[in-house]
């Protein structure tokens, strides 16, 4: 079942070529970063004050939003609306790779 606000998307073909998905990401306002997890690494009821990006490239990796769980596949593109609480698990059992980006917040002056 869906989980509301949350979009799964497959990304490009080749997925794990940090330099396209960094451009295409920034093309549309998102930053880019690379993680790595140990089996078993959970992090709990995060959120943001903006949206996120995530997308899997090696390992498993388990996402709970709304009560509701997500087991992306490499590839897939995640969003993850502002202050959605949420919780990353690495439910594999070697370590995990993936990219997140956050949107860039413009702010207006005076």
């Amino acid at each position: 079942m869906p989980v509301p606000g949350v979009e799964v998307r497959i990304f490009l073909k080749d997925f794990k070529n940090k330099n396209e998905i960094e451009k295409h990401w920034k093309e549309r306002g998102f930053s880019f970063g690379i993680w790595t997890d140990p089996p078993g690494q959970c992090w709990e009821d995060y959120v943001h004050e903006t949206d996120e990006l995530l997308l899997l490239v090696e390992g498993e990796i388990e996402l709970e939003m709304q009560g509701k769980k997500i087991h992306p596949k490499p590839g897939e593109e995640i969003f993850i609306p502002a202050k959605g609480i949420h919780c990353v698990r690495n439910i594999g059992k070697t370590e995990n790779k993936w990219f997140y980006g956050y949107r860039k917040i413009l702010f207006k002056t005076k």
